[in-house]
């Protein structure tokens, strides 16, 4: 296994520059080039590159966000107010939202059910809830040194019009519940969360194998069969086809992968598709989906 992570890196490593960084949260921007890659199977984690290099959570925090969500309420609560369909459009679309009869967001990893599902949350105030999301991030990445990068947090809050307006758009629908500014904060504050490729490869296992039955078993099956249809935004379905893994980016350039009952897989690299996928992410975990027979539809 090592000698095939090793290939991949090797594979993709000089190609660092080809495509472009998030820049819609300015300093996004300034992440460096970089490629790291890390494998977690049942004997050992498999790394190559700059597996430790730390960057922001970013949408790979959605997982997160739903299961804490789905342990805090009854799995009929949270989906009577956020759907389980793909959605066709972009992470943070407004259209469908406010111009049609849709009187919820398409599902959990869009922009809109995300920053619903954190107002699902359940604590007497932010800490409480804000401290819920780390300890389980602790076990699920196995250290207890977990922080957040400031200035990309300050950086996102500052220009988070978009997300305003979907935040506030669910309010006046009444659909959102809470202190809208609060839930925004604790949104911003979860994706500024800083990670690393290892981090994302045991967050992978914990999906595949829930380790030390942490979560219910039925709540990781709901997030790993949205994860398969939603979590690579509007290239989800094209990802499934071609792919078939239960899978999960972010615009800093994360991807988290699950392979049931076998491993979890992390790539970083932070130069995007126009779909907002880290493009060096899906080359690498398609060379190992080829290389290791891993669509769990074959």
């Amino acid at each position: 296994m090592q000698a095939l992570v090793n290939k991949i890196y090797l594979d993709h490593k000089d190609s660092i520059s080809e495509g472009d960084k998030a820049s819609y949260i300015p300093a996004l921007a300034n992440i460096p080039d970089n490629l790291g890659l890390a494998v977690r199977d049942h004997s050992s984690i498999y790394t190559a590159g700059d597996t430790t290099f730390r960057f922001t959570f970013q949408s790979l925090s959605k997982i997160i966000l739903l299961l804490v969500a789905l342990e805090d309420n009854s799995t009929d609560y949270i989906f009577n107010h956020v759907g389980m369909e793909s959605s066709g459009d972009s992470f943070n679309s407004i259209s469908k939202l406010d111009f049609t009869n849709i009187i919820k967001p398409y599902n959990p990893f869009i922009n809109a059910g995300a920053i619903l599902i954190a107002s699902l949350i359940k604590g007497s105030n932010y800490t409480e809830k804000l401290k819920k999301i780390m300890v389980l991030c602790e076990k699920i990445f196995e250290r207890n040194d977990i922080g957040f990068n400031d200035e990309i947090y300050l950086s996102e809050r500052n220009s988070a019009y978009r997300n305003r307006a979907l935040a506030y758009l669910l309010k006046e629908k009444d659909i959102l519940e809470g202190d809208v500014e609060e839930i925004l904060d604790l949104y911003f504050k979860c994706c500024s969360i800083e990670v690393n490729c290892v981090d994302l490869a045991n967050l992978g296992y914990f999906l595949s194998f829930n380790k030390n039955s942490i979560i219910k078993d039925n709540h990781l099956r709901i997030v790993k069969a949205l994860m398969l249809t939603c979590g690579m935004y509007d290239y989800s379905g094209e990802f499934a086809v071609k792919i078939g893994l239960p899978s999960k980016s972010g615009v800093s350039g994360g991807i988290v992968t699950c392979v049931p009952q076998r491993m979890g897989i992390g790539v970083f690299s932070p130069r995007l598709d126009s779909k907002g996928n880290s493009i060096l992410g899906i080359r690498c975990i398609e060379e190992l989906n080829v290389a290791l027979d891993l669509n769990i539809f074959r």
